[in-house]
């Protein structure tokens, strides 16, 4: 049998067979320098594992504890009763109870007529200040005077006020420092420019004159074009031929 002197586990190379994330290029092993598969093979990463690995193993069932033992109350009491202790005690609401020793005070007799010092001292009390049904707010200490919160908030609006005056003023600083007068010579130079393309549109529209039946939409928006740039010529040559055009420069 034929034995190819190559090593059959060696990845082809130009090998588009790989891919598994578009961090990996189109083509791999181009030059055929690879001695391993460009992407290992890992088990059960598509698919899962085989049907009933899952299950769990009757043999191996709590393995970890069975050495483990609970201890009983009686050896916890006997090796760590400080585990049955509470961390935390409750705060106590009632007082302690009395002891052997202690007997109540008994047979105490009062010789007080309890009648006639209540009716002694009922007579001899001074009578209780009645409360006015109604405040008389015209007797408060601040009664007309403005609040000391209104000259707070009196303040703050003028502050802001400042603000925006200072911000319009240097905003129109910019704009004037901006603004000039036009010169006489641009001025004329600009309007004999404008007449002169008046005059070039206007040729090239009154060479369209003749045409009185307009069948296409081509020929109707040169028209319209013609006529549009035309009033706008006109509109600007009107608006150079005014004094003191004042012009602004662009930064």
């Amino acid at each position: 049998m034929y034995r190819s002197s190559h090593d059959p586990a060696l990845p082809p190379s130009a090998s588009t067979f790989h891919q598994r994330s578009t961090t990996n290029p189109k083509v791999s092993n181009i030059g055929g320098d690879a001695q391993t598969k460009i992407i290992q093979d890992r088990d059960a990463r598509t698919f899962g594992k085989v049907p009933g690995s899952y299950k769990e193993d009757p043999l191996a069932y709590m393995t970890p504890r069975r050495n483990e033992r609970v201890a009983t109350l009686s050896e916890v009491k006997r090796d760590a009763p400080h585990v049955l202790q509470p961390t935390v005690l409750k705060p106590r609401m009632k007082g302690p109870s009395p002891r052997r020793d202690e007997f109540p005070v008994m047979n105490l007799v009062s010789s007080k007529n309890f009648v006639v010092a209540n009716a002694v001292e009922n007579i001899l009390a001074v009578p209780k200040k009645l409360q006015q049904a109604n405040k008389d707010y015209l007797g408060k200490e601040d009664y007309g005077k403005v609040p000391k919160y209104l000259s707070h908030v009196k303040k703050d609006i003028e502050a802001e006020y400042d603000y925006i005056r200072a911000l319009e003023q240097q905003r129109e600083e910019m704009n004037r420092s901006q603004v000039r007068q036009l010169d006489e010579n641009d001025r004329g130079e600009l309007i004999q420019r404008l007449k002169a393309k008046w005059e070039s549109v206007n040729t090239e529209y009154q060479a369209t004159t003749h045409l009185t039946k307009l069948d296409t939409i081509g020929k109707t928006k040169r028209k319209e074009n013609y006529e549009s740039e035309l009033a706008q010529i006109e509109k600007d040559i009107e608006k150079l031929n005014r004094k003191n055009i004042m012009i602004r420069e662009l930064a």
